[in-house]
């Protein structure tokens, strides 16, 4: 029996506390995933001392057999999970098993609704790995020694805020993890059951996974001795690295479990791509795209990036080096003869090997997305997920901006519908004979972009128009210059060229308009002064009496709104103010006496940066030129 010594009693870190109230209460509904979750913690143990004997291997400590053992006792009503891995210090366990080591805690439990079946999802996306064993046992006891040290520590909760923590004696190094069943979980203690878990969720594990068989004794001629019993050690998974295997032998339902136990997720993925690359390069990549999002994934420096592999050998988990940016939400695993068993983060920065892999990795990422769009309903809750990390692409990677601009979805005046499900492709084939541009509005919500008054004329002669609304979406425009020979344009920029679709009857009609309005818009600008960049005539506006624009090149509205709201100072811009000829308001505005010519001047101004989604400098005197004007 250990002597424990050295023992104090600490509590959980807050959000902790919460958590295991959580498991506690059975949030899951598949409570047998504690044991796919504590094989997957052990096989990493096991993976993370191989790599470190790289460098000393007298950490194997004559013991370089690895090996996960598990056993139960149906007496005791306890499930035992043991490696002989690189174990934990005493410092280790407390930070590994007293906080949760992972960005995103306080964000998923604001999320939390306190409804069961919300709840669980919710935990399965978040992964909490060790503490699901709380699932199934009112205790949990954690016997560990690291390698290379002679200090043994033990870890004891009940999962009610806090934990004991002391030192042992501890023969071998490695951890034991010991569950205490609940009286409504006393199925696990049982060999049969344990083992087709084993089979069903870890198969495909590669450190042996292995179970006391219990056998009569033999004599020497092989006949069974009565009342004597040997117990021996069974393998009970695969023990083989899944990626290594060839692609016709393993099922689907491997893939997914595979993935849950690289990813630690719950769920499973939506789609994978398995490959063999032989020639200059030798390298095995498994890669998948999640159907949940990490509550990390809008942080630009969270963990990303694949496992990484040297001839079956772990050196790295999170290998960022192999993936551009935005794909950090692909998982996988890479396994390849052309590095280094030393390799460091550092030197794979600078490894020519390493770009060329990147290269081929993220093309074979595109093209396993691009066989998802097939599945419309499949790639629709892709994007709705991952959609405004992909529109990262164009700016990162320009070598592959065409790839990526064919992965791309949108609203579109076509639906009018605030789902983005709509491919440029789509829009291209639709396109009206004679247009040559792919037109696009950029506004901060997809109401504001719907009822735009730039729409206007679009929606009169039946052109569509993207209605972006993304707050990432005016920097991707900025990157995506063309999409096969069409070229983007802006409908709140610029000139409004409608091109072929007008005829020169049209075009002719509205110079017309414009030169004999011009001593109107001389009027307003000399009203309106340093206010207005511009004020003309425009053919866009059907119901509105007027709009604002800005120059070609300038930053939009949306841009400047996001930098300024970031502390970015940028230089003052002066929008155009285009008036519609044909409105009453206009109309009125040429016959209203001298006095009241600048009120109303400058409320068309105001309104048209409302209708924008602009915020006026001074609303109040806007409220009072509009008090003035209704009661006059």
């Amino acid at each position: 029996m250990t002597t424990a010594t050295h023992e104090e009693t600490l509590g959980f870190q807050t959000e902790v506390k919460q958590l295991l109230h959580l498991m506690i209460h059975s949030l899951y509904s598949n409570r047998e995933i504690f044991l796919r979750e504590l094989i997957s913690n052990a096989a990493d143990a096991c993976d993370k001392l191989r790599y470190e004997a790289l460098d000393n291997d007298a950490l194997y400590g004559g013991d370089s057999d690895l090996r996960i053992e598990i056993e139960h006792d149906a007496k005791a009503k306890t499930v035992t999970v043991r490696d002989n891995g690189v174990g934990m210090s005493r410092d280790e366990v407390i930070k590994n098993l007293g906080t949760i080591a992972r960005s995103g805690t306080a964000e998923f439990l604001k999320q939390l609704s306190g409804e069961q079946q919300k709840d669980a999802k919710l935990i399965g996306q978040f992964g909490v790995g060790f503490y699901s064993g709380f699932i199934v046992a009112d205790e949990v006891t954690v016997r560990t020694r690291r390698a290379g040290s002679d200090a043994g520590v033990e870890w004891r909760s009940q999962g009610e805020g806090e934990f004991t923590i002391a030192d042992i004696d501890k023969p071998e190094r490695g951890t034991e993890i010991v569950l205490h069943l609940k009286k409504d979980a006393k199925e696990f203690a049982d060999d049969f059951r344990l083992k087709n878990l084993v089979r069903k969720y870890s198969d495909h594990i590669e450190v042996p996974v292995r179970m006391p068989k219990v056998e009569t004794a033999k004599d020497d001629e092989g006949n069974e001795v009565e009342g004597s019993e040997v117990t021996t050690w069974e393998t009970v998974n695969e023990a083989q690295a899944l990626w290594v295997r060839p692609k016709a032998e393993i099922s689907d339902d491997e893939y997914h479990e595979f993935y849950k136990h690289i990813a630690h997720d719950f769920s499973d993925p939506l789609t994978w791509s398995h490959n063999k690359v032989e020639g200059k390069l030798e390298y095995t990549s498994l890669l998948y795209v999640p159907g949940r999002a990490p509550f990390d994934l809008y942080e630009r420096d969270g963990a990303r990036g694949v496992r990484l592999y040297v001839q079956r050998v772990f050196i790295m988990e999170d290998a960022e080096q192999f993936l551009p940016l935005y794909l950090r939400f692909v998982k996988g695993v890479i396994d390849t003869k052309d590095l280094s068993l030393n390799i460091s983060r550092e030197l794979l920065q600078k490894d020519p090997q390493v770009d060329k892999m990147k290269s081929a990795l993220t093309k074979r990422a595109l093209d396993m997305l691009k066989k998802l769009a097939k599945d419309k309903e499949a790639y629709q809750n892709f994007w709705n997920t991952f959609g405004s990390v992909l529109k990262e692409g164009p700016a990162e990677d320009h070598a592959n901006r065409d790839k990526i601009s064919e992965l791309l979805r949108f609203s579109s005046t076509h639906t009018d519908s605030a789902t983005q499900d709509q491919s440029l492709a789509d829009y291209v084939g639709r396109m009206k004979e004679g247009q040559q541009k792919i037109y696009y509005i950029v506004a901060d919500g997809f109401n504001a972009a719907k009822h735009s008054p730039h729409l206007e004329i679009f929606r009169k002669k039946g052109v569509e128009v993207l209605l972006l609304h993304d707050r990432i979406d005016e920097w991707l425009m900025s990157h995506l210059n063309e999409y096969g020979d069409k070229t983007f344009a802006d409908v709140a920029k610029g000139d409004l060229d409608l091109g072929d679709i007008e005829g020169e009857e049209e075009k002719q009609a509205q110079q017309e308009t414009a030169k004999a309005k011009e001593d109107l818009i001389k009027r307003v600008k000399d009203a309106l002064g340093d206010d207005v960049q511009e004020v003309r005539v425009t053919h866009r506006l059907t119901d509105s009496p007027a709009c604002v624009v800005l120059s070609e090149h300038e930053m939009g509205f949306q841009m400047r709104r996001i930098m300024e709201a970031a502390g970015q100072p940028l230089p003052e811009v002066k929008p155009i103010l285009e008036l519609n000829p044909e409105h009453a308001l206009v109309t009125r505005l040429e016959s209203v006496e001298a006095e009241r010519f600048e009120d109303l001047a400058r409320i068309l101004l105001d309104q048209a940066i409302i209708a924008e989604g602009g915020h006026l400098d001074d609303p109040a005197a806007y409220v009072k030129r509009l008090n003035g004007l209704l009661t006059a």
